[in-house]
């Protein structure tokens, strides 16, 4: 089985891609951010009139990806407790490490896949924190 997911409560993609694909009993999930479906609100992001990033709250922004995350491997018939592995961007690892990390513990204490957490210039949208999963089924 090689088939596209798109979850009706995750965000949609910024470009041509599928929330998800599922290869066999294996579940690969495209990077998700932490925007709202349906509207262009980041939570935890202000904004000016021009669209330049004034403040940000990665706590807020931690909650609304794993969140999305959620809704995603629920939508493709997966939970999260079948996540393998995790590829973590964010755009400060200095000052948000260990907000994450801390928000990341409470998530994961059950189940404890690997990750990578690795920090970036920018990610597409002004957003400080983005995922990558890949999940069993």
């Amino acid at each position: 089985m090689n088939s596209k997911i798109n979850s009706s409560k995750a965000p949609e993609p910024v470009g041509l891609y599928p929330h998800a694909r599922r290869v066999g009993d294996l579940l690969f999930l495209s990077g998700v951010g932490p925007r709202e479906r349906g509207t262009k609100i980041i939570p935890g992001v202000e904004q000016d009139k021009d669209g330049k990033v004034i403040s940000y709250d990665i706590e807020a922004q931690c909650h609304s990806v794993f969140r999305n995350i959620k809704y995603i491997l629920e939508d493709a018939g997966s939970s999260w407790d079948k996540i393998i592995d995790v590829t973590v961007f964010l755009t400060n690892m200095k000052d948000d490490f260990a907000t994450y990390n801390r928000i990341y513990a409470e998530y994961f204490k059950d189940n404890q896949p690997c990750r990578t957490t690795v920090e970036i210039n920018c990610l597409p949208t002004p957003i400080g924190i983005e995922l990558k999963v890949i999940a069993t089924v």
